[in-house]
């Protein structure tokens, strides 16, 4: 492998052993081929903050320090969406094959999920759909 890969720390290295095999699905480079959106996974009690790029057909991820708070603020950190929430939730999240949207937007609801930028955020559900 020609470039070097940082070593993913924490959270962020758990989401990119997730998503990042999607690189090499033709179904995922087809359906994202146009598609160009980063969405900051922050896991609150973590060190780490994942940051989800899509770039027209690939995917990776780079994790960002989340203190100071000041790094993952939109400007900083570049994110169009933002969900964030503790680290055994996004486990559940990420881990789960029957997790409903009913059950996730209860969870927004009762504010244990926050979210900005939902339209980007809503790419994820397809993520997880392939």
């Amino acid at each position: 492998m020609a470039e070097e890969k940082k070593r993913l720390h924490g959270f962020a290295g758990i989401v990119s052993k997730q998503v990042e095999p999607l690189n090499e699905m033709e179904e995922f480079k087809q359906k994202f081929k146009d598609t160009e959106v980063k969405v900051l996974l922050n896991a609150k009690d973590g060190k780490w903050a994942a940051l989800l790029i899509i770039d027209k057909g690939k995917i990776y991820v780079e994790g960002i320090k989340n203190e100071p708070k000041e790094n993952i603020k939109k400007k900083n950190a570049g994110w169009d969406g933002l969900l964030q929430t503790t680290t055994p939730l996004f486990l559940e999240i990420l881990g789960s094959d029957n997790l409903s949207t009913g059950k996730v937007i209860k969870k927004i609801l009762s504010g244990k999920i926050k979210i900005r930028g939902i339209k980007h955020v809503l790419v994820l559900l397809q993520l997880f759909d392939l």
